[in-house]
C-alpha cells in the first residue's frame, strides 16, 4: 500500500510539474508576442522567444482589437465617423509601432519591377524608403480609413477580429514559404523549428468569434483564405521565399483587404 501511495504522490508531482511547464510556455509565448507586435513595455518573468510567440500572434491581435474597440468608442463620443475611422487607423499604427507598415514599404520597394532575388532582398534590407514604398503605404492607409468609415453592421466585431485575422496570416507565411535570408534577419527565429499543425490552435478562437457577424462569417473566413493564398502565391512566383518585411506586408494587406470586404458586404 505504501508503494502505491508513493507512486500516486510521484504522479501528482509529475502532473504539477507538467502544468507548471505548460503555464510557463504560455506565459512566455504570449508575453513575447506582445513585446514583438506592440509597443507595450511588458517586462515579464520569461525571456523573449520569437518562436514561442508565433502561435500567440492571433491572440495578441485580439488584444489589439480590444484596444481598437475602446479607442473607437471613446473617439465616437466626440467626433463623426470619418474622423473616428482615421483615429482608428492611426491607433493601429501607433499600437504596433508601425512594424507592419515598415515591412510593407520595404516589400513594395523590393518586389516592384523585375529584379534578381538577391537584389530584391538587398533593397528590402535597406532602411531607406523609396517612392514605391511610400506610395503603397499611403494607399494602404487611405483604403483602410475609407473601409472602416463605411462599415455599418457589426462594426465593433469587425474592429475586434480583423486585427487578429491579420496577425494569423503570419502563421501561414512562416509555414508555407522558406525564410529568404541565410544570415539572420528580423523573422529568422520564427522559422525554426517549422510550425506544426497543432500550433494553429488560435484559429479556433477566431472562427467562432466571426460567427457573431452573421453571414459575415463567410466573408471574413473566405476572404482571409483567398488574400493569404494570393499573397503567398505572388511571393512564391517572385522570389520563392519570405522575410520579416514580407510577413509585415502580408499582415497589412490582409488587414486592409478584410476591412474592405467588411465595408463592401455591410456598407450602406
Amino acid at each position: 500500500m505504501d508503494g502505491g501511495r508513493h507512486s500516486g504522490d510521484h504522479q501528482t508531482v509529475d502532473r504539477c510539474t507538467m502544468l507548471g511547464v505548460a503555464a510557463q510556455r504560455i506565459e512566455q509565448g504570449f508575453q513575447s508576442a506582445v513585446q514583438f507586435l506592440t509597443i507595450i513595455p511588458w517586462t515579464g518573468r520569461q525571456p523573449f522567444n520569437a518562436r514561442a510567440a508565433l502561435p500567440f500572434y492571433p491572440v495578441c491581435g485580439l488584444g489589439i482589437g480590444v484596444a481598437l474597440v475602446v479607442i473607437d468608442a471613446l473617439a465616437s463620443m466626440i467626433w463623426s465617423r470619418p474622423v473616428v475611422a482615421m483615429i482608428d487607423v492611426v491607433a493601429l499604427a501607433v499600437i504596433t509601432g508601425a512594424l507592419h507598415l515598415d515591412g510593407l514599404a520595404d516589400t513594395a520597394d523590393g518586389l516592384y519591377g523585375r529584379r534578381e532575388r538577391e537584389k530584391i532582398l538587398s533593397i528590402m534590407k535597406d532602411s531607406r524608403v523609396g517612392a514605391m514604398g511610400l506610395v503603397v503605404v499611403v494607399c494602404c492607409l487611405g483604403l483602410k480609413w475609407v473601409a472602416i468609415a463605411n462599415i455599418s453592421s457589426h462594426y465593433k466585431i469587425w474592429l475586434l477580429i480583423i486585427p487578429a485575422y491579420a496577425r494569423a496570416s503570419i502563421l501561414f507565411g512562416t509555414r508555407f514559404l522558406p525564410y529568404g535570408r541565410s544570415k539572420g534577419g528580423t523573422g529568422h527565429d520564427q522559422f525554426h523549428p517549422p510550425m506544426k499543425a497543432t500550433e494553429f490552435w488560435s484559429l479556433g478562437l477566431l472562427v467562432p468569434l466571426s460567427l457573431l457577424t452573421s453571414i459575415g462569417f463567410i466573408t471574413v473566413n473566405a476572404g482571409f483564405a483567398l488574400i493569404v493564398m494570393a499573397v503567398l502565391w505572388w511571393y512564391h512566383r517572385k522570389i520563392n521565399c519570405i522575410t520579416g518585411d514580407m510577413l509585415g506586408a502580408l499582415t497589412e494587406i490582409t488587414e486592409t483587404g478584410l476591412f474592405l470586404l467588411a465595408a463592401v458586404h455591410w456598407g450602406a
